[in-house]
């Protein structure tokens, strides 16, 4: 964490979790008092919603009473259901694998939120397992070291002017090292769990959440070695590459590994961890850089929210555009998901682009 704060003006964004908690735990210990803000985003019809907003704003308000600091509620409910919503509604329509948690930090904590109350502080911290380095006079979005939480996969496509606001209070820390500090300070959020939806959407299905919007369109699940039908999906947007479980068809394991859009057709591959499940070279579009504008040939990735990153080399084919060559074939490319780019060493993120369809 940064080391001069004390003429910084500074926002925290309660979640009502503990990793939020802990971050205004650090920095009250530091001497500092920060303004709390949380962020009110709740489905359209709230009633008929597993929702757990109000159990997060009793968390909330706790916090920051522990610690003597304001609270604020700011109501992001239009622009979380206008801009990330329907960025994920049209993806999906498309065939597309979206991620809205990372569109959600780029529009809404570090967009809407700047937009309405953001712009009159130095700095929003957030519970984010990452951190920032100033390297060469320019700050850096750089890893957490605990391999499994590390969000900087969720942070890459934020833009250059929200990294230099973002502060990650608890970004060194290991998990347990939060639960650890929240247990020893007696925070009433210590042995709450981790949220697993989608953010803001609390205990609702990702499904469901598609179902509400979309609704569903049937169509042939097909054998993509043999040609032959074994079943029906209720809608592609239902599916993504590389899925295993949760396709419902005798005979498996089966794996989802190509979608046909145009005929509305998903092709499953039979057997454990079939060729056609795999890529080593896939195209990049719409790559968003965060602090340098180019990128080395050499680099590490990742495609979804794991612990492992994956060698590469990058091949520039356009401005902003790459061939991405892995060492190893990687499981479950998908177009429409974010590969978000390291340094050799995984440790710098140089920001995410678009894979696109190859």
């Amino acid at each position: 964490m940064e080391t001069n704060l004390s003429d910084k003006k500074i926002a925290v964004l309660l979640s009502g979790g503990v990793d939020s908690a802990v971050a205004v735990h650090e920095l009250a210990s530091r001497g500092l008092r920060p303004d709390c803000f949380y962020i009110k985003i709740g489905p359209e019809e709230e009633s008929e919603w597993d929702c757990s907003s109000e159990e997060d704003m009793e968390m909330a308000t706790a916090v920051a009473a522990r610690y003597g600091c304001r609270l604020e509620v700011v109501d992001c409910h239009r622009e979380y259901w206008s801009q990330v919503t329907r960025y994920t509604m049209d993806k999906v329509r498309s065939g597309l694998t979206p991620n809205p948690d990372v569109m959600c930090n780029r529009l809404i904590k570090f967009g809407a939120f700047d937009e309405k109350r953001g712009h009159d502080y130095d700095l929003i911290a957030t519970g984010h397992y990452a951190q920032t380095e100033v390297i060469g006079g320019q700050k850096w979005l750089t890893t957490s070291p605990d391999p499994v939480k590390d969000q900087t996969d969720f942070l890459a496509q934020i833009y250059d002017w929200q990294l230099r606001k973002a502060l990650f209070p608890i970004g060194h820390y290991m998990k347990d090292e939060v639960r650890r500090i929240a247990e020893r300070e007696h925070l009433v959020n210590a042995r709450r769990k981790d949220s697993q939806g989608i953010c803001f959407l609390g205990k609702v299905n990702y499904n469901d959440y598609l179902r509400r919007y979309l609704g569903e369109q049937p169509g042939d699940v097909v054998d993509i070695d043999t040609g032959r039908k074994i079943g029906q999906h209720r809608g592609l947007w239902f599916h993504t590459i590389g899925q295993r479980h949760g396709l419902g068809f005798g005979g498996g394991p089966w794996y989802a590994v190509k979608k046909d859009v145009a005929a509305n057709v998903l092709y499953v591959s039979h057997g454990f961890d079939p060729a056609a499940a795999y890529r080593r070279d896939f195209p990049v579009h719409d790559f968003h850089y965060l602090t340098a504008k180019e990128l080395p040939a050499s680099v590490t990735f990742k495609i979804r929210h794991t612990p492992e990153f994956h060698k590469a080399t990058l091949e520039q084919t356009a401005p902003g555009c790459y061939t991405v060559h892995a060492e190893e074939p990687v499981q479950g490319v998908a177009p429409g998901q974010f590969c978000v780019v390291y340094d050799a060493d995984h440790h710098r993120c140089y920001g995410s682009g678009e894979i696109a369809w190859g």
